[in-house]
């Protein structure tokens, strides 16, 4: 899970990461064949497959300091000038803990969402197979959508599609190569124990090994931890256990052991002293501002460090326990979904086949968003210089290809697992007034109960 220093937001996110974005929607239209520029040649017997001529205006419920969702709809409006969008900016936690809420009081066309199962049993999104099938989706790889289908008994990874990407983001870590080469770091960690010995010789040095936001209700420290959790562990109890699989746990021996060398790292200072009080923002601007040797981050700031700090930055997947073992990431689209009650769900589903197919569209996720956008594998990817973050980050999403080494972010878990559950545990983690061990079975029981709930 952008970006100017004003970005406040946890990850794909997201994502980084992360997480969904949620187009609400009436049941399906009835046909229509009418062409527009751009416009996928594809129909469905019962979708529309353009957004038509008529005016009309897309309501937009979006992250607040997330540029390319509006860097794309500003495009889109370029190429179809009857559609306007009127959008709303709110921070992460405030839209997870609302999302319900809003949807069902004033729901937008287009809403950004962390998890679509709650969604999907309230009965709020709708079925994107037909859509899929108009669109030619589910000719993708298969890995793009199988984070956004949800079965029938609730769990994520498989079933219908209820959700769409808009780029496929992954997470690491981005170093100061000027902070680095005080220390000696002239490549980056091959171990996880070389990484350990940048952090020793950083806080010797006396700079701040880490600068991660975990303030208010969005505990960034998920990142690291997430990133340690597969370090000592595999990747697939992870996942089942964000997917809301049958006996899934995430109190296990080698979750514990991440949670304890996050402790370490907490005990030994290699955070920023004010850690529990540092929002995204303020995380971001001790980054650029060069003072701050690593943060755990999503490759959506790439373009933005091209921008603002070319060459000065480099970015590392997180390094596994022995020199040459598989690497993993938090990976997910930046998705959408259409839900029960849009004034607008064909147009909906067009922009989003629109963001995956058009050149342009892509060339500006790429550039913009740092990631590599969905769509199928053959499809247009623009040129991007080798010297550049951008290219870093894009290397390591096929390093993390090759070593099946995705996994959707922990904080997507449920809807409210992120602010209700990890994020004070972590505070606490912080503070001393939680071990690793409560820690893990707290979120487990949180989890839990909110799943029956």
């Amino acid at each position: 899970m952008t970006h100017n220093l004003a970005r406040k937001r946890t990850a794909l996110v997201a994502l980084a990461a992360s997480g969904a974005f949620l187009v609400n929607a009436c049941s399906a239209p009835g046909t229509t064949t009418e062409s527009t520029p751009q416009a996928s040649t594809q129909t469905s017997a019962s979708v529309q497959t353009t957004c038509g001529t008529d005016n009309i205006t897309m309501k937009g419920y979006f992250e607040t300091g997330f540029p390319l969702p509006k860097a794309l709809t500003d495009e889109f409006t370029k190429q179809f000038p009857n559609v306007t969008w009127d959008v709303r900016e709110d921070q992460f936690a405030v839209i997870t803990q609302n999302a319900l809420r809003v949807l069902a009081d004033d729901p937008p066309d287009l809403m950004r969402l962390p998890s679509i199962q709650q969604a999907v049993k309230a009965g709020v999104l709708l079925n994107l197979d037909e859509y899929a099938t108009a669109y030619g989706w589910d000719k993708w790889p298969a890995s793009q959508l199988e984070q956004l289908r949800v079965n029938s008994a609730g769990a994520r990874g498989e079933g219908s599609l209820y959700a769409q990407g808009l780029n496929y983001s992954l997470t690491g870590v981005f170093y100061n190569k000027d902070l680095a080469a005080k220390i000696g770091m002239t490549e980056a960690p091959k171990t996880l124990a070389e990484l350990d010995d940048a952090l020793a010789k950083a806080k010797a040095a006396g700079i701040t090994g880490i600068a991660q936001f975990n303030g208010g209700a969005t505990g960034g420290l998920a990142f690291p931890l997430q990133n340690l959790m597969a370090a000592y562990g595999e990747t697939a109890p992870i996942n089942d256990w964000i997917f809301q699989k049958a006996g899934a746990n995430i109190n296990t021996e080698s979750n514990l052991k991440a949670v304890q060398h996050l402790q370490k790292w907490i005990k030994a200072g290699y955070f920023a002293d004010d850690v529990n009080s540092l929002d995204y923002a303020a995380m971001m601007s001790r980054f650029t501002g060069g003072k701050s040797l690593f943060i755990f981050d999503g490759d959506w700031e790439s373009g933005n460090f091209d921008k603002t700090m070319p060459g000065k930055v480099g970015f590392f997947l997180m390094p596994p326990l022995e020199a040459g073992g598989k690497q993993a990431a938090m990976s997910a689209p930046l998705t959408f979904g259409v839900s029960a009650k849009a004034a607008h769900p064909a147009c909906a589903a067009f922009f989003l086949n629109w963001v995956a197919t058009n050149q342009t569209a892509r060339e500006i996720t790429v550039k913009i968003g740092g990631s590599h956008p969905m769509g199928a594998q053959d499809a247009f990817m623009p040129e991007v210089a080798k010297d550049t973050v951008t290219a870093q980050t894009l290397a390591a999403g096929t390093k993390i290809g090759v070593d099946n080494g995705g996994m959707d972010f922990i904080a997507n878990a449920t809807s409210s697992i992120y602010p209700k559950s990890w994020t004070p545990n972590l505070q606490k983690l912080v503070a001393g007034e939680v071990e690793p061990d409560a820690l893990l079975k707290s979120v487990q029981t949180d989890y839990e109960s909110q799943i029956k709930g």
